[in-house]
């Protein structure tokens, strides 16, 4: 009943009762899926902290996208560093990373629980509008699926009163191993959709479920950035949604599995794109420019150059310690590279922010941004464009 009138609520069938059985096909597609991630995760270099961080970036913010919520950019990254407070939409997809980092840091410690869940609705509504009587509590409401009341709804969702048994199921079946990943992944978070056990956030805390479950049972550093291929075909993700609701379940593992490949070729070209544009910027240091001497072999800004790929934001007091570290040991030059470093930060002032194309998944690769985060932006636009102002770093 909602306000004196009845409206049909959809319970879905227990997965422990319900018949998951796959076709040959479908199988074939989950153990492809499955392959591309891991083909994608050891194609990842062991010093590439910043991609992985990278990926987990586009998994969030893409999430976020699907559910309407975007931001540039650099203000997410600045969300990210508390360099700007208060409620915005970048504070909120900064909440949601924050989410995935956590869901992902316990992966491998434990089993799901309720509780999980909830702690991650906790974070990824920290800075939104929902009330804070509904962060990180499963729902004793009514909720409902698009309209502005049951009545008109496009999915009514459960009645408070099943939702613990319905959860309680969904855990035990995530914590199966007898399941290949990619379908558990598929079902788990369909099961979680129809479920809707949070008054708000349920779209962006069930892709967190997906991430957890392929990191957990595939031991992955970080996820493949699956919702940045939801992102990119959203009808067909909610209309695979619909078929699991009307019992074709094989349909939509179909669907979710060709996402998961998708998302693992994205990680291996990523990869690419990166080691490729690593290379260009070694060809137009090393090349000969007017008016300005060739770069010694041991200048550094060869090796400020091998600390890009592995810092997303590439700041003075990094520089300092690991390009600096040769230098600061000797007598004569010891702190006169911080110090040189500091110099140029409260020099730079604002800036613009200097962002580079990954070349996948959508994401973007923030080198630097304001002044207010000190970064060196003078050396740092030197470098990428091949000034001979960066070869004084090597005379610091």
């Amino acid at each position: 009943m909602w306000r004196g009138r009845r409206s049909r609520a959809f319970v879905p069938t227990l997965l422990a009762e319900r018949d998951l059985t796959l076709g040959a096909e479908t199988v074939a597609r989950a153990a492809r899926a499955q392959a591309a991630v891991e083909h994608g995760a050891e194609s990842m270099p062991e010093d590439f902290a910043a991609l992985a961080r990278l990926l987990l970036r586009a998994e969030g913010v893409a999430s976020s996208f699907i559910e309407g919520v975007t931001a540039p950019v650099v203000d997410i990254v600045l969300a990210e560093a508390r360099e700007r407070t208060g409620p915005s939409a970048a504070a909120w997809i900064a909440a949601n990373l924050a989410a995935v980092t956590e869901a992902l840091e316990e992966a491998q410690a434990g089993q799901l629980t309720v509780e999980s869940l909830c702690r991650w609705h906790r974070t990824l509504m920290t800075g939104s509008p929902t009330p804070s009587r509904h962060v990180g509590v499963v729902r004793d409401e009514q909720g409902w699926i698009g309209g502005t009341s049951p009545l008109g709804a496009h999915l009514v969702t459960p009645p408070p009163e099943h939702v613990p048994d319905l959860l309680d199921d969904l855990v035990g079946y995530v914590n199966r191993t007898n399941i290949d990943p990619v379908t558990q992944a598929a079902v788990a978070h369909a099961q979680f959709e129809l479920i809707h056990p949070f008054a708000d956030g349920n779209g962006r805390v069930g892709r967190v479920l997906i991430a957890w479950i392929l990191v957990r049972r595939l031991s992955l550093v970080t996820p493949p950035p699956v919702s940045t291929r939801i992102a990119a075909d959203v009808s067909g993700y909610s209309y695979g949604l619909v078929l699991f609701r009307l019992g074709e379940h094989e349909r939509w593992v179909q669907w979710f599995a060709d996402a998961v490949s998708g998302a693992g070729r994205a990680q291996q070209e990523l990869v690419v794109a990166v080691e490729e544009l690593r290379r260009s910027w070694e060809e137009r240091l090393a090349a000969p420019r007017e008016g300005a001497r060739r770069l010694r072999s041991n200048a550094a800004a060869w090796r400020v150059l091998e600390l890009l790929p592995r810092h997303l934001v590439l700041a003075g007091p990094v520089v300092a310690v690991e390009v600096c570290e040769r230098c600061a040991a000797r007598p004569r030059c010891r702190g006169s590279s911080r110090r040189a470093w500091d110099r140029s930060d409260r020099r730079a002032g604002p800036a613009a922010p200097a962002l580079h194309e990954s070349g996948a998944a959508g994401a973007r690769w923030v080198q630097s941004t304001s002044g207010t985060t000190r970064l060196s932006t003078r050396h740092l636009r030197d470098l990428l464009n091949g000034q001979p102002g960066i070869g004084s770093l090597s005379r610091t």
